[in-house]
């Protein structure tokens, strides 16, 4: 027969926060520990892929990585993956030559 062991945690449910392992303590009894929630990776804002260089973390624990490890240093680093990034700004570039043109389109048919 095993020894009984109970939540350590005020809430008595089997929920998926309350994920437990038993270990034995130095002291020979046996315990339960709380294993924490298993980090999902960071995805792009656009085509949903994961994101290079940011690493898995649980929500709290971002708040206390420092900067360079929350981002990638270019135009939209921790939010967007390179390949959204590039379509943007050439999105963005292409836009502001279609209105050059409709201007100077414009400018010639007045004269």
């Amino acid at each position: 027969m095993s020894n009984r062991v109970v939540y350590r945690r005020r809430n008595p449910y089997n929920t998926k926060s309350q994920r437990t392992r038993v270990v034995r303590t130095p002291g020979g009894d046996l315990r339960l520990l709380h294993i924490s929630k298993k980090a999902s990776r960071p995805k792009c804002g656009d085509c949903g892929v994961a994101l290079p260089g940011i690493p898995a973390r649980r929500p709290r624990e971002y708040a206390q990585l420092s900067k360079p490890k929350k981002t990638v240093s270019r135009a939209y680093g921790g939010s967007r993956c390179a390949n959204c990034t590039r379509d943007r700004i050439v999105r963005a570039f292409l836009i502001c030559e279609q209105k050059i043109v409709k201007a100077v389109l414009k400018e010639q048919q007045s004269k």
